[in-house]
């Protein structure tokens, strides 16, 4: 089916426990609902008992990162650097390039250096990214590449490991890349995916140009290097970019203002167990210029924020400008900074599985402040619009994986985190659905159907929520038999 066909979906919920109606999804919108068996002259698909929602969107994914992790050896298991090493020694083949991922050096008693990976695997390019992207582990031979072999540790973090990591991209060949992230995202359709903001460091807006008609509906995101590029071709949040079948839109402007918690550089009011308060990396006059700059010409920003400190320097910097747009992650709010989000207009962009990943590590770093911590239900009740993401590869881009784990704040056996932060199941839905509750009549027919009703879901049950169809501009990208 096209976007120019017209199809009834008949007999669903509309929304989460809605009422029983026929929808007609008809030049690829939302064009009628009515009650269930009202409408007719067009092709029908019965539901029965089965919900129909917008569709889910997943609002920060790294993509190009996301499909290098899934070739990557899984490190969260190491219990230090030379546990790590030989790990990674067990799956080294000839000299090309060996990657690590899901290091969690923030619980171990010995920090890595490129010395264990060189004593373990000699002149093998190894390149090792922690559980949040925000530390870069690298061996003398993949330091050589990218030209920083006299780089003293081989631990890069922080804005150098981003940079680092996109010359490390440069040296895989553009065409393999793109045949890895059209195989990752024909998984999407069939998990209710309709949408992504892709976030990677890169020339997104080129990558995207240059790839095949993705299943779903990428928002590309801009980095500062091509700020001046993207504002000189007229480029604004939401618009279609040329040449991509009408899937793919210009994307926020992305800012990384300060650290995260596992490489304990987020900002932070109070000190780490180091006594440090973490990184400011983009903050004061610089960051409101850059988002100035970035809103007038139409781009809305989305600020990385993880530290309290870091929260409330955006938050500032939104009111004074007076642009909308998101803050990233809001991992670490003060009580004060809650109420901000919605007078101001910003949106919480959360990934509620890290709440569950990184309860561990937050218990050990945030000691006394996690009350606050991955604070979902607070910001909510302070009235600020959520929408929810994976951070992919941080997170595995499970959307109903992150529903339930905000509902039940927990992925695992142990009791729940911070119960008292957890979300509704319509609450978290709806912030998985880009903060839209139900199909709007004349809007884009991005759609999900599920079977059965999520809202009387048990906690298993919602994390296997199956999947009836999906569609984009009302063409079907998924359709279960």
């Amino acid at each position: 089916m096209s976007g120019t066909e017209s199809v009834i979906l008949r007999g669903g919920r509309y929304g989460l426990g809605g009422p029983v109606r026929d929808i007609l999804v008809e030049g690829g919108v939302v064009a009628a609902v009515a009650p269930a068996g009202e409408l007719s002259g067009a092709a029908v698909l019965s539901l029965d008992d089965a919900t129909v929602l917008p569709g889910l969107v997943d609002t920060h994914v790294h993509v190009e990162q996301w499909v290098i992790h899934e070739r990557s050896v899984d490190l969260a298991a190491a219990t230090g650097p030379g546990h790590a090493a030989r790990l990674l020694r067990e799956h080294a083949a000839g000299n090309g390039l060996l990657f690590g991922r899901d290091l969690v050096p923030a619980l171990w008693d010995e920090p890595p250096h490129k010395s264990h990976l060189d004593a373990a695997l000699g002149d093998v390019p190894v390149v090792v990214r922690s559980i949040d992207l925000h530390t870069t582990w690298f061996s003398s031979a993949a330091l050589a590449l990218i030209g920083e072999a006299g780089h003293p540790t081989g631990v890069l973090r922080e804005t150098e490991s981003i940079e680092a990591n996109a010359r490390v991209g440069e040296l895989l060949p553009a065409a393999e890349v793109d045949g890895w992230v059209a195989a990752a995202l024909a998984r999407l359709p069939a998990r209710g995916l309709t949408g992504l903001v892709d976030l990677e460091y890169g020339d997104n807006l080129a990558a995207w140009r240059r790839r095949a008609l993705s299943p779903v509906r990428v928002h590309a995101g801009i980095w500062t290097p091509w700020l001046d590029a993207a504002i000189a071709e007229g480029r604004r949040t939401g618009d279609v970019l040329e040449d991509t079948g009408g899937r793919v839109h210009v994307g926020p402007y992305k800012i990384v203002s300060d650290g995260s918690l596992n490489t304990r550089t987020a900002w932070c009011a109070d000190p780490y167990p180091d006594h440090s308060h973490g990184l400011c990396l983009v903050g004061g006059d610089e960051l409101r210029a850059l988002m100035r700059k970035a809103s007038a010409a139409g781009l809305s920003p989305a600020v990385h924020a993880i530290g309290d400190r870091a929260n409330t320097e955006v938050l500032d910097a939104f009111e004074e400008i007076g642009c909308g747009g998101r803050i990233e992650h809001a991992q670490l709010v003060g009580v004060e900074d809650m109420p901000r989000f919605a007078r101001i207009g910003v949106i919480a962009s959360v990934q509620p599985q890290h709440a569950v990943t990184d309860r561990d590590v937050a218990d050990r770093h945030w000691a006394g402040r996690t009350g606050r911590a991955f604070a979902y239900r607070s910001l909510h009740d302070a009235g600020a619009r959520l929408e929810l993401g994976s951070d992919a590869p941080v997170s595995p881009l499970e959307p109903w994986h992150a529903i339930a784990d905000a509902v039940y704040r927990r992925d695992d056996e142990r009791a729940p985190w911070h119960p008292e932060q957890a979300l509704p199941v319509d609450v978290a839905i709806t912030a998985a659905c880009g903060g839209r509750s139900v199909p709007a009549v004349g809007a884009v027919a991005d759609l999900t159907v599920v079977a059965g009703d999520p809202l009387v879901a048990t906690e298993t049950g919602l994390r296997r929520t199956p999947v009836i169809a999906t569609l984009v501009a009302g063409a079907f990208t998924h359709r279960s038999s």
